[in-house]
């Protein structure tokens, strides 16, 4: 009787270790084209959010606004400027919200006082802003965000005679 000795190949080391290989290499590509879908995922959803934060902040100054004849469209210096007209305390003020150098601003001011766009308060940066009066008491406000993706908002007065 003949008994047989285990022979020993290249092969059978070779082959685990490369095994291997080949798993942790599909692994880490796998984790980059994830990592890589996250990332242009994240950064669509927050320009996304950029076009409905500077919608969401005009149409609620609208509704804050919204007295017979407070609200219109003016232009200062080149600049499309939502106007919004009130009297606190006893004076007369205006509230000009505007696209300015790439920024979204808002100014207060007492009516009769000098308007000077560079003076408006920075509310959030944004690509670009244009407003425009449809008809009477109805306003279409167009934003674009950083991915140039374009959003637009009808908004009326409610307080329309």
């Amino acid at each position: 009787m003949r008994f047989r000795t285990k022979s020993s190949h290249v092969i059978d080391l070779v082959f685990p270790i490369a095994l291997f290989f080949v798993f942790a290499a599909s692994c880490l590509s796998v984790l980059i084209l994830a990592a890589n879908i996250y990332a242009s995922t994240t950064h669509r959803l927050a320009a996304n959010d950029e076009n409905r934060m500077v919608l969401s902040y005009i149409s609620e100054k609208i509704r804050q606004n919204d007295t017979e004849g407070a609200i219109r469209l003016s232009t200062i210096d080149g600049t499309d400027c939502l106007t919004m007209s009130a009297v606190y305390n006893g004076t007369p003020c205006t509230t000009y919200i505007y696209e300015y150098e790439g920024m979204l601003k808002e100014l207060f001011i007492n009516d009769g006082v000098p308007v000077s766009l560079k003076s408006g308060k920075n509310i959030m940066e944004i690509s670009s802003l244009s407003m425009e009066q449809l008809e009477d008491h109805v306003y279409q406000f167009t934003s674009v965000d950083s991915e140039g993706t374009e959003s637009s908002l009808i908004a009326s007065e409610r307080s329309v005679p």
